[in-house]
């Protein structure tokens, strides 16, 4: 898959059959659209491309700005998106005059005269250009006068993308990855730095890795104990290896605010500064108050004997 960053060093694409959105998430209803695109693009032996936005175009709207949070950084989007064989990603920079474009506009300037569509794949409930204005119905008034066909999104896939949407934030904010792993067709995961705390882990023998998550706007899972996966570079070296997760306020150690720290499994270098990802493979318990540390350490000896249990 070929990304491109710059709209105006776009090549002339061959058959270009096209579909935009935002793509949050990579689920599993995007994936039954990619696999339309890709089915519709080679039948005509034409190049898939989806079209995406960058910042995500609630976070311009300013009357929505404070309802974004997402599924996916910009970065995890690319990565999921490359294993689908989609020819072309091109991600478009949402700005506030981008917004204003009327709907005739956005089909003639940025549609039609950017991407010279062969193809246009769009559900019919699908809005653009100033005010929400432009629809499916207008798309295909203009299909002859600027010479390109647009395929309808079926019902049912666009009710399966709103439906998964919904279900996965909401399951994430509970902690729910059974619902929200099926819902995705992937195992959650997600990205931080590592941080300084307080060390209260290592004098009980569970040295923790605190991490700042590198995008705010990025969806962490409710307060709880989970078992991960944990990818990083080292020093140069690749590490994968299996670990245990609490998020939540440490209400043993009266803590006041919300931390995510994760314990490595047989791993015990420094690695402050470094960036790890956390892949949520199962949810543990509840986070909950001990009598103390030593009835703590008792509870993680059982936490850490069932995470590695999970595969």
């Amino acid at each position: 898959m070929i990304v491109h960053k710059n709209i105006h060093q776009l090549p002339a694409f061959n058959n270009a059959v096209i579909t935009i959105g935002t793509f949050d998430g990579v689920h599993t209803g995007h994936q039954q659209l990619i696999k339309m695109l890709l089915a519709e693009a080679q039948a005509i032996n034409g190049e898939s491309v989806i079209i995406t936005f960058n910042p995500h175009p609630r976070q311009v709207i300013a009357s929505q700005q404070s309802q974004v949070f997402l599924l996916n950084t910009m970065a995890e989007k690319i990565q999921l998106l490359e294993q689908f064989g989609v020819d072309h990603l091109v991600i478009v920079p949402f700005t506030e005059e981008f917004s204003h474009q009327s709907a005739i506009e956005y089909i003639e300037n940025f549609l039609v005269n950017t991407f010279k569509p062969h193809t246009i794949i769009i559900g019919h409930d699908h809005r653009f250009g100033n005010s929400r204005s432009g629809n499916f119905e207008l798309l295909q008034q203009k299909a002859n006068q600027y010479n390109y066909k647009v395929k309808e999104i079926p019902a049912f896939m666009l009710e399966e993308n709103t439906i998964s949407s919904t279900k996965i934030r909401t399951a994430l904010t509970k902690g729910d990855f059974i619902t929200t792993n099926y819902y995705l067709g992937y195992q959650y995961f997600f990205s931080g730095i590592v941080i300084e705390g307080n060390k209260i882990g290592r004098t009980i023998g569970y040295p923790t890795a605190n991490l700042q998550v590198l995008d705010d706007k990025k969806i962490i899972p409710g307060n709880g104990v989970y078992a991960v996966q944990v990818n990083a570079t080292i020093n140069g070296t690749s590490i994968q290896l299996k670990g245990m997760m609490n998020i939540g306020y440490r209400p043993t150690v009266e803590g006041t605010t919300r931390m995510i720290e994760v314990n490595i499994f047989d791993f015990d270098q420094e690695i402050y500064g470094e960036t790890l990802t956390v892949t949520i493979k199962k949810r543990l318990r509840n986070e909950q108050k001990f009598n103390g540390l030593s009835e703590l350490k008792a509870q993680l000896a059982n936490d850490k004997l069932e995470a590695m249990q999970v595969d």
